[in-house]
């Protein structure tokens, strides 16, 4: 029987939250951390790790492609998860013991200038045990890389399902090459974030062999506006893209599409505060659901 994967991709805005209501972001929030409210939902402008663990931790996944993801957040949200994880440090990571400091304190004050990461978390009956790579896609004006990772699974036990808890060197048990995975985050809607997901593609296949691939990410392009999602499914048989205007993708390459990825309803990444809901996020997460073949 084929082994399901569920993948979902999400980038988390630094940490931060995202009402839809444009008047909620005033001066008063942003410099004096002051709490901004109307009849749905409230701007807080405070550290949110509890709130993108807990929306984190309990859904149904197998890898999780994160971007934009605050560096002091990374291990504690690998053991909140219960996942290996692959950390990238990507832009504006300079002077961080000074940035981070500012940040956890005041997010939007912050903003991107705390610096950013690129996570792959896998769990299950996934394990990153293989190692990972860096690619660094361009350097100016801000650097941008995809992050891969070669991730292994269970091997089947006598027939049944894979079992995560089996040991390398065990026989019929332990782990055995599953696929490659690869997270990006594009150039801001340019030009550059065609090409950037064009190199990213090149770089994950070419490191892929004959291994299946997924590549997800922000790529900050939509098929609406670029060829660029033909040109991947004709060059590398990476398909296929989440919607005609989404940005966020999880394309995979040697894989049965059980599930094609959609975005998740609004609420769905919103969190109880009193009466009111705080949406984390700019960006809804993507999920998709993959089988491996036999």
């Amino acid at each position: 029987m084929p082994i399901k994967i569920d993948a979902l991709t999400w980038n988390v805005f630094h940490g931060r939250d995202h009402p839809p209501d444009p008047a909620l972001f005033t001066w008063r929030s942003w410099l004096f951390r002051a709490e901004e409210r109307n009849a749905t939902h409230v701007q807080v402008n405070r550290g949110l790790y509890r709130e993108f663990a807990h929306l984190l931790a309990e859904p149904r996944w197998d890898v999780a492609l994160l971007q934009e993801f605050p560096p002091r957040w990374a291990h504690r949200m690998a053991d909140a998860c219960g996942a290996d994880m692959q950390l990238t440090l990507t832009s504006r990571n300079w002077l961080h013991s000074v940035r981070r400091p500012i940040a956890s304190r005041n997010p939007d004050l912050m903003g991107a200038w705390e610096g950013g990461a690129n996570v792959i978390l896998a769990r299950g009956a996934l394990r990153s045990r293989q190692g990972a790579k860096e690619v660094v896609l361009r350097g100016r004006p801000e650097r941008r890389m995809v992050t891969l990772a070669r991730l292994e699974r269970a091997r089947t036990v006598s027939g049944g399902e894979a079992s995560p808890r089996c040991q390398s060197g065990t026989g019929a048990a332990g782990f055995e090459p599953a696929l490659v995975v690869g997270n990006l985050h594009a150039s801001g809607p340019s030009p550059l974030a065609a090409e950037d997901t064009r190199l990213a593609a090149e770089a994950a296949v070419n490191w892929a062999g004959d291994d299946p691939v997924i590549l997800g990410g922000d790529l900050n392009v939509s098929p609406s506006e670029s060829g660029v999602f033909d040109e991947l499914e004709r060059r590398f048989g990476l398909g296929a893209a989440t919607g005609p205007r989404s940005i966020d993708h999880l394309l995979a390459r040697g894989l049965e599409i059980v599930e094609p990825p959609a975005a998740w309803p609004d609420e769905a990444r919103e969190v109880v505060a009193g009466d009111l809901a705080i949406r984390l996020s700019d960006h809804p997460p993507i999920q998709a659901r993959f089988a491996l073949p036999d």
